[in-house]
């Protein structure tokens, strides 16, 4: 069964970037369309990008579009988010997860998503 690791967040200045990965134990991660997603207090869980296994095409919401990038590192059994432009909107705890069966036109639909992490917290400041 595969189990997922969220790592790289922290506190970053307006304007500033974060790596995210997120690392898969128990399976091979190629195989998985992976989501990332976040979440802030208060808020529901809203996607940020995805990237599928079939054809690695990545999907992002538009509040993130031209700011993350999406990618595998299959030397690692991971996925990477790579965040620039950091506002104080970002701050969120963010959750990487894989679908069983995915449905391309509900990407951003989390309830869609079976495995998921324990989250990393994300915290930017104007």
């Amino acid at each position: 069964q595969l189990q997922l690791e969220e790592s790289g967040g922290g506190l970053v200045q307006s304007g500033g970037s974060l790596r995210l990965s997120c690392v898969g134990s128990g399976a091979t991660m190629k195989i998985y369309t992976i989501g990332w997603f976040r979440q802030a207090p208060g808020k529901e869980r809203e996607a940020v990008a995805c990237i599928s296994s079939s054809d690695e095409r990545t999907y992002y919401a538009d509040s993130v579009k031209g700011r993350f990038t999406i990618s595998r590192d299959n030397a690692k059994n991971a996925v990477v988010l790579q965040m620039d432009s950091l506002s104080p909107e970002d701050t969120s705890v963010y959750y990487c997860a894989a679908p069983l069966n995915w449905i391309q036109s509900r990407w951003f639909d989390s309830s869609d998503y079976d495995y998921w992490g324990q989250g990393t917290q994300v915290t930017v400041f104007s």
